[in-house]
């Protein structure tokens, strides 16, 4: 789940420092280095500038401090680092070493975690090449793996996140076009087949004509009683049923070749919140959204009442977002508290001003 990209005409450049750890004890920290993306959790050009720095495979581990920069890009970006073998300890200064652990610290942000990882996707696939790191933060670590097959995607997510390898074969049973195959699963990892295209953000009517009806499709097949948790924000059904809710559905989360990813946030509510949450990041598209999917219900539930439910779930959905926000911050550890920090005050003023 991510916050709302806000209209920000130029991103700011992000520079990184590495605290870097090896497999004989922490040797240092670098310079100050450029690297080409701004995101802080995008960290695959992190580990590419390192590799050149140093001449050796690494993997962030996690956030350690940032000054400057505008949630969640730019600035300079400290992060700890662990270096898969001995670097040129030449190219590095002395430094105080992070503190081995820390509350509510993940697995995939202490020493060994990411390998572990990797080790753990190779006992389903047979990898061609490198397992790249492309992500990692306080909600999900991703890694690419290249196969004969074409490229595989390993994900980690934190334990108050839903098995999103047996949601996605939850929507598999009645579409499977519009998930990634599941290739492997286990409590809080799985390993999901690619999806093609790129991301929706720049997104256009025909995508919400071809995701939104079929996305109905299957909540309409899924309705009943609740195979995941319910959300915690309660809604009038206006004729709808509650049923499998995406949780995160922005565009972000679309791909062009029609395909849905990320569903480690769905649960189980009322269908009108993941057309608000779309709404909500595409507001000059709200009228395209509103009507695709409450023409698509009526198809299912000709009696039912869509549009007043979106009215509704418009106040609902921001609810169900800070819930989220919150349940973030009581589970992350301390440093990366920055990704979230005020985001479950800024839904509640989102509510207060949706209150005719």
């Amino acid at each position: 789940m991510w916050r709302h990209v806000r209209v920000i005409p130029d991103r700011p450049d992000r520079s990184v420092v590495a605290l870097v750890s090896t497999p004989g004890g922490f040797a240092g920290r670098t310079g100050v280095l450029p690297v080409p993306t701004p995101e802080w959790n995008h960290v695959e050009p992190v580990n590419a500038v390192l590799r050149e720095l140093l001449g050796v495979e690494t993997s962030v581990l996690r956030l350690v401090s940032v000054e400057g920069g505008v949630v969640p890009w730019g600035g300079t970006v400290t992060y700890h680092v662990e270096a898969h073998g001995e670097p040129d300890r030449s190219k590095l200064l002395p430094a105080q070493e992070p503190a081995p652990d820390a509350e509510h610290r993940l697995p995939w942000a202490r020493l060994g975690g990411p390998a572990e990882l990797v080790a753990w996707a190779d006992t389903a696939v047979t990898r061609t090449g490198p397992a790249v790191q492309i992500r990692t933060w306080n909600l999900s670590s991703v890694h690419r793996l290249p196969t004969a097959d074409g490229p595989v995607w390993l994900k980690a997510v934190p334990s108050f996140f839903c098995d999103e390898g047996a949601v996605v074969e939850m929507v598999a049973a009645h579409d499977p076009s519009l998930v990634p195959a599941v290739l492997a699963s286990a409590p809080g990892r799985v390993l999901l087949s690619d999806a093609e295209g790129g991301n929706c953000w720049n997104l256009t009517p025909e995508m919400v004509e071809r995701v939104v009806p079929r996305w109905v499709a299957v909540q309409h097949a899924l309705a009943g009683e609740p195979r995941l948790t319910p959300s915690v924000v309660p809604m009038p059904s206006f004729g709808l049923p509650d049923t499998l809710t995406h949780g995160d559905f922005h565009p972000g989360n679309w791909r062009s070749g029609g395909v849905v990813i990320d569903w480690s946030d769905a649960c189980w509510g009322h269908p009108a919140l993941d057309a608000c949450r779309l709404a909500e990041y595409v507001p000059a598209l709200r009228d395209v959204i509103s009507r695709v999917w409450s023409e698509s219900w009526l198809t299912h539930r000709p009696d039912s009442e869509p549009l007043k439910a979106l009215e509704v779930a418009s106040r609902a959905s921001r609810l169900h977002n800070a819930v989220k926000y919150q349940e973030f911050l009581d589970n992350i550890e301390q440093s990366e508290r920055i990704y979230h920090e005020g985001d479950p005050q800024t839904e509640l003023r989102a509510v207060r001003r949706l209150v005719p």
